[in-house]
């Protein structure tokens, strides 16, 4: 019965995102044109961008395909039913690569149909918008749930398992989950780069040299911007959430499996609901899409908000009874914690309530409606350094409270039900998914929307209209980052305990006190690795960004008319920059975390690792947080001055929050959102080999 009720939910998801395919595709361009010759600009700019969008992706998932074949190769030498958990990695980031393709693909039709449509009316365009959002969504989530489903199943039925535990049974389908977080660390780091590389060029030497509007068709790297909100916040942001889904999920099966067979569970419910969690979440997402409507200006962000803020009340509603029925007056024992049906509720009710004032806490450091952002641009009107004194101070206050609401819910989830409890809150701050996605992935299409409508020259009313989509996609973008921020960090402390589960498992005990050099060195490394992941990934972005800012000069020294408007700019060579330099500077991010526990839990054993986890998860998130928080800060300064305060477009404030804005691009776009990767693949990585590092692991330290 929770098979097939999993397996028709996440069909259930994969339908509504066909449906909602349907309908943009449907949507012409022609009906929103006001002329043939507009019709061909506007095909002529998105067909630009969806082609260096493609090209980005088919060169990312070459290198991809060629580390994704060396790692499986690795993890079948290595752990216990190796190439059976192999195989469950590859198929996991064939699932995430599938499902950032057909994000990106979705992306790159909406958004020109998003500008067309806004010459009908404001709500027209919107739909658009949040329909092609919602593509991603539910596609993404369904893809997570029927691939955990299906992997599930067919474990049992791979040659060389006979007599397998269930507790075997779920460390292979963590192989999953592991797959779909290594191709999030390509397209988060990679796509991060791209992206930043791209705005950073096109802003610099645009904007503030040349004077010229942003998403002006003169600047030759605006098409490499376009692109780049594609594939940072699209193909990245979806495949870091996939990840996110999987590694929650298979985390709890882990510490979930370890305590049900210890008490000789029949009662196959318990065994899969964290699957079910997820499944219900779809249902309450998709209850929510009905009051999702905007018909001016000022209610676009209100009706997005509503959308999150519903879906969390019906998943809170329907947790209950689900829970109920699938523990009954079950119960099982996690460490000297029972689990039962009244405490698995009250975790994931606590994850889902925390993973919503998360977001609304990311809100207030960041919308320009509220106070923090206001000081920022006020600062401004002293000059650039301010502007970035003022936004650091806003990014370090603003880690406060998302800590503290993640503590609590760490504290509640263990008190009710142990570290399976832990995991739940991962679940529970995970379970609404399917539209905190389709939010997120609204921004970056209503954003191409206003680029390809600026580059048409469709008009200044038309301009208004998109701005207003994509100044709510702004605000709801940088609640989806602190959204994926805490849930990163849960997971990642959910992998951590399942990883702890299964290193004690078998009777082996782990001393994990603080007074321990093992376990304090291990602390003092991993609050290091964040710090140097971040400073490969800034500096990636200024060389990436020093390369294109660069080659738009050289096209505004050597093309005759271009400035004029009379000459077409070299779009290809930026998007080609933007490209190869995005591939090669996100190798040795990637190896740092890859090889990182691999190193330490080989060479120094399970207690340094554990301290590794913990370390690096402190500091990732309040860095995290930190910079993603003051990034948006600095953009939303800059576009609260150019609504005409403190002299608006042009003037000195304007100039110094552009500066701030630039410093805070690679902040909120490339280093801060990488950090979740960190987290949780180095925490996935270790729950994978486990097994391996207890079996043969410290061999400089015995």
């Amino acid at each position: 019965m929770i098979i097939m009720s999993i397996l028709g939910l996440g069909v259930l998801s994969l339908v509504v995102a066909f449906v909602f395919r349907s309908r943009v595709v449907a949507v012409r361009i022609e009906d929103g044109a006001a002329s043939p010759e507009e019709v061909s600009r506007l095909t002529e700019i998105s067909t630009a961008i969806a082609e260096g969008a493609m090209a980005f992706l088919s060169r990312e998932y070459r290198v991809l395909a060629l580390f994704m074949a060396l790692f499986a190769v690795l993890i079948a030498a290595t752990v216990n039913h190796g190439w059976q958990t192999a195989l469950a990695f590859v198929v996991g980031a064939a699932t995430s690569v599938a499902a950032g393709y057909i994000g990106m693909r979705i992306a790159t039709i909406g958004n020109v149909r998003t500008a067309s449509a806004a010459r009908v009316s404001l709500a027209k365009s919107f739909g658009v918008a949040f329909q092609s959002g919602a593509v991603m969504g539910f596609g993404l989530t369904g893809l997570a749930v029927v691939g955990l489903i299906l992997v599930w199943l067919g474990i049992p039925y791979l040659p060389g398992l006979e007599g397998m535990t269930m507790e075997a049974h779920m460390e292979i389908l963590s192989g999953f989950g592991l797959g779909g977080s290594a191709v999030a660390l390509f397209g988060r780091v990679g796509g991060g780069i791209y992206t930043k590389a791209a705005d950073v060029g096109a802003d610099l030497v645009g904007k503030v040299e040349a004077g010229i509007p942003e998403d002006d068709p003169r600047n030759p790297a605006v098409i490499a911007d376009n692109v780049g909100d594609n594939v940072g916040d699209i193909a990245g942001m979806g495949a870091d959430l996939f990840g996110s889904v999987a590694e929650s999920t298979c985390a709890a099966l882990v510490i979930g499996a370890v305590g049900y067979e210890a008490a000789g569970g029949t009662n196959t419910n318990i065994l899969l609901f964290p699957m079910l969690v997820n499944g219900v979440g779809i249902v309450a997402s998709l209850l929510a899409l009905p009051f999702v409507r905007a018909t001016v200006e000022e209610k676009v962000e209100g009706a997005l908000k509503n959308a999150l803020i519903i879906s969390t009340l019906l998943m809170l509603v329907a947790l209950y009874p689900v829970t109920n029925w699938a523990f009954g007056s079950e119960s099982f024992m996690v460490g000297d914690i029972s689990v039962n049906a009244w405490g698995v509720f009250v975790a994931l009710a606590v994850g889902l309530i925390a993973g919503l004032a998360i977001g609304l806490v990311t809100e207030f450091y960041t919308s320009h409606r509220y106070k923090p952002v206001r000081e920022v641009s006020d600062a401004s009107k002293t000059g650039a350094a301010t502007n970035i004194i003022y936004g650091l101070a806003l990014g370090y206050n603003s880690a406060v409270l998302p800590m503290l609401l993640i503590a609590i819910s760490v504290v509640i989830g263990y008190t009710f039900a142990g570290m399976y409890g832990i995991a739940l809150t991962a679940i529970g701050m995970l379970g609404t998914i399917a539209v905190g996605l389709t939010i997120d992935a609204y921004g970056p299409t209503s954003d191409n929307a206003g680029g390809i409508a600026e580059m048409a020259e469709m008009g200044k009313d038309i301009r208004k209209r998109t701005d207003a989509l994509d100044a709510a996609g702004n605000t709801t973008a940088a609640i989806g980052k602190g959204f994926a921020i805490g849930s990163a960090a849960l997971t990642s402390l959910a992998l951590t305990s399942a990883f702890l589960t299964r290193a004690q498992a078998g009777g082996n005990t782990l001393s994990l006190e603080i007074t321990n050099p093992k376990v304090l060195a291990g602390l003092l490394v991993g609050g290091a690795l964040p710090f140097a992941f971040s400073a490969m990934t800034m500096k990636s972005v200024g060389k990436a960004a020093f390369a294109m800012i660069e080659e738009v000069r050289r096209q505004f020294r050597t093309i005759p008319g271009l400035m004029e408007g009379k000459a077409k700019a070299d779009y290809a060579k930026c998007v080609d920059i933007s490209t190869a330099a995005s591939i090669r500077e996100m190798i040795a991010p990637g190896l740092l975390v890859i090889l990182s526990p691999l190193a330490v839990g080989f060479l120094f054993g399970v207690q340094m690792l554990a301290g590794l986890l913990i370390g690096s998860l402190i500091v990732g998130v309040m860095l995290a947080v930190s910079m993603a928080n003051s990034g948006g800060a600095w953009d939303n300064a800059k576009k609260y001055i150019e609504t005409g305060v403190h002299g608006g477009k042009g003037s000195d404030t304007h100039k110094a929050a552009v500066v701030g804005d630039t410093v805070g691009d690679p902040f909120k776009d490339t280093s801060g959102p990488s950090l979740n990767i960190l987290i949780k693949l180095m925490a996935i990585i270790s729950l994978v080999f486990a097994g391996a590092f207890a079996a043969n692991g410290g061999m400089l330290l015995k």
